[in-house]
């Protein structure tokens, strides 16, 4: 017992050290004001990565019986079975009750992947958004590419347009789509390294559904900054994400179609990024109406923790104990 107690504290002490204090001190800062006593909870589960869930994505385009029954011998099940507004038959994930990655696995040219790894609150967005067969999309900011493979579990857009200004990123998202998605359906899809903000200008009017996962403090990541330097220089940039998140949505509503919806989310807690970016969208843009979407989220209340008092078209996932999933924020807006 002695040896399992050291272990766990020597574990705990490297866990520890890992913990960027600068984040964690402007989150405790920020968060007690925001959330109050939930904060402490949810703290708990950010700073112990031991207990984070992650879900598995099947993928439709390389099916195998085998791994779903390996993964319910495993004690997954499906994440969604409620009564979704929006639940494509082919969309399959699966999660458990206790933390655990099941083995990732590795990009082989020419061979599809089976599943992708990812929080299962990364998936909202995706069922909030409701894409259709012959739908014209855009995911403004798609790397890693999580939620642009999810779309195409979904529905086969008429045009699919993925794009990711970061050079790096970019590629990564391109290597993610050449994972997934076979050759025949790549050749619809686009993938382009613009800036978001002018997207809306370049391409009017242009698609029925965007996606804005914006770029955002990453509640997740940022806690465990190795770079203390970088860590600081993140937090005093912090407050100009705002203004970036704002750019894009506007730049997205001009991409959109009147008639069009559009899902905006992030993996912060974060207010100003969050519920306030939202707020302005709605006061400044007199042709954007909120989309209700507390039905989604109450069908999914069985698996995900959301903020209370938050507004209809609009969710917020804190992380629990048993439910470790998000942070993940989504809003829904429709073009009139």
């Amino acid at each position: 017992f002695l040896f399992f107690l050291k272990l766990a504290n020597k574990t705990k002490g490297k866990l520890q050290k890992q913990i960027c204090q600068v984040v964690l001190d402007h989150f405790e800062k920020q968060y007690t004001t925001e959330l109050g006593d939930t904060w402490t909870s949810v703290r708990d589960v950010l700073t112990y990565p031991f207990c984070w869930q992650y879900a598995i994505l099947l993928n439709k385009f390389s099916q195998s019986a085998e791994l779903e029954n390996t993964l319910r011998v495993k004690g997954y099940h499906p994440a969604f079975q409620g009564p979704l507004p929006y639940l494509p038959a082919l969309l399959k994930c699966y999660i458990r009750k206790t933390p655990g990655r099941f083995p990732a696995q590795k990009h082989r040219a020419g061979e599809l992947k089976e599943y992708y790894l990812l929080n299962a609150a990364s998936l909202l967005p995706v069922l909030a958004l409701e894409v259709k067969d012959g739908e014209d999309v855009l995911d403004l900011c798609a790397a890693p590419g999580g939620k642009s493979v999810a779309i195409l579990q979904c529905a086969y857009p008429g045009n699919f347009h993925c794009n990711e200004y970061d050079d790096l990123r970019s590629r990564r998202l391109k290597q993610t789509i050449e994972s997934f998605i076979p050759d025949p359906l790549i050749k619809f899809i686009v993938v382009s390294k613009l800036d978001g903000r002018q997207i809306g200008d370049l391409k009017p009017e242009l698609y029925d559904k965007v996606l804005v996962d914006a770029p955002c403090s990453n509640d997740r990541s940022w806690l465990f900054s190795s770079d203390t330097q970088q860590a600081t220089l993140r937090v005093i940039q912090r407050k100009e994400l705002p203004s970036l998140q704002f750019q894009l949505l506007r730049s997205a509503i001009k991409a959109l179609r009147p008639g069009g919806s559009l899902v905006y989310s992030t993996c912060t807690l974060s207010r100003a990024e969050n519920s306030d970016v939202i707020n302005l969208i709605l006061n400044s843009c007199s042709n954007i109406m909120p989309v209700d979407i507390s039905e989604m989220a109450k069908a999914v209340s069985q698996e995900f923790t959301f903020l209370s008092g938050t507004q209809q078209h609009e969710l917020l996932v804190l992380p629990e104990k048993g439910r470790a999933w998000g942070p993940m924020y989504v809003a829904k807006l429709k073009k009139m």
